[in-house]
């Protein structure tokens, strides 16, 4: 039996790779053999459906924080729009907006390193009305505590989103004005509070494959249950404005990665798909990728959602519903 038709039939039996296993698969199979793995184990354990969630940057810039890739710290001059947070009224309205493209997500996204007591209480008035419309409401609101997370619990908070961004050896080369383990810590207690957990991170920010692979090892163990796979856009202005986009077969591999490491997790592919690659994004489904972040980004446009309702249904998927 070939290392490929093991992996595969190791991992349909319901047994986790090893780390040493993770690494031959991303470093010495073939593609094709990759993507033929990768595609049993998402319909085995996904199916044909396609989790679609959609953001609003409902607080914009002016972030406290050295994250060096982002363009809405304030250490950084990268033009971006800066705006405090959006009225409930507007944040519920873009929700309303985004019903028509499907998404049964719908996340609440703000910058900063956390927010403030008030913000937080605008926000989970927002998430009950967001909940009221049918969907899963998320949030993305930085750094916070177990009763700051219990109140948007309280209010109808299904999934909080808190990427660690990249592995534990390389974050102090991404960020200086928060750790890791505040990352970890608010990811546990967002758990506590019987939260869903979105955590994922950037590729691209120069890290290698044995980042990669800590990465997804150390989210497998934290236990998400849905994995963010964004790709580095360089902003200009930012530490990081320089860097090269990822070559697209590189990008898709590491779709894979997370898809066997994880394989009953959403794996989601979301900010710098399209950029990163390009004629390539449909590749993703075969790449083990089962959930897509539509529309817009934070702070970059994202593909039209047109193109993506009809690549999944070309590619035969479905839309998941509630």
């Amino acid at each position: 039996m070939s290392f490929s038709e093991r992996i595969k039939g190791k991992i349909l039996n319901g047994q986790s790779i090893g780390y040493e296993e993770a690494k031959h698969l991303v470093n010495n199979l073939p593609l094709h053999l990759l993507f033929d793995i990768a595609t049993s184990v998402r319909e085995h354990y996904r199916g044909k459906k396609v989790d679609l969630c959609s953001i609003v940057n409902a607080k914009s810039g002016g972030c406290s924080e050295d994250c060096f890739y982002c363009a809405q710290s304030a250490r950084y001059q990268t033009n971006v729009e800066t705006y405090p947070l959006l009225s409930k009224e507007t944040i519920v309205e873009r929700a309303k907006e985004a019903q028509s493209w499907g998404p049964r997500r719908f996340c609440i996204v703000t910058s900063g390193k956390k927010v403030t007591p008030k913000e937080l209480g605008v926000i989970a008035s927002a998430i009950s009305e967001i909940r009221a419309l049918g969907f899963l409401p998320c949030a993305t609101l930085g750094i916070l505590d177990k009763d700051e997370l219990q109140v948007l619990k309280d209010a109808g908070l299904y999934r909080y989103h808190h990427n660690i961004e990249t592995s534990r050896r390389f974050f102090p080369r991404v960020c200086t004005t928060h750790s890791f383990n505040d990352k970890v810590s608010t990811i546990r207690a967002a758990q506590e509070v019987g939260l869903s957990i979105c955590s994922g991170g950037i590729f691209g920010l120069g890290e290698t494959w044995t980042d990669r692979i800590d990465m997804a090892f150390t989210l497998k163990e934290i236990g998400v249950d849905s994995v963010p796979i964004n790709f580095l856009i360089p902003i200009k202005g930012t530490p990081m404005g320089n860097r090269p986009f990822l070559n697209p077969v590189e990008a898709l591999k590491i779709v894979s990665l997370f898809r066997l490491v994880m394989p009953e997790k959403e794996i989601r592919i979301c900010g710098g798909r399209g950029q990163t690659l390009k004629g390539f994004q449909s590749m993703a489904f075969f790449a083990g990728a089962d959930g897509l972040l539509v529309g817009n980004y934070l702070t970059q446009k994202g593909s039209p959602v047109e193109d993506d309702l009809f690549t999944i249904d070309t590619l035969g998927l479905e839309i998941a519903r509630n």
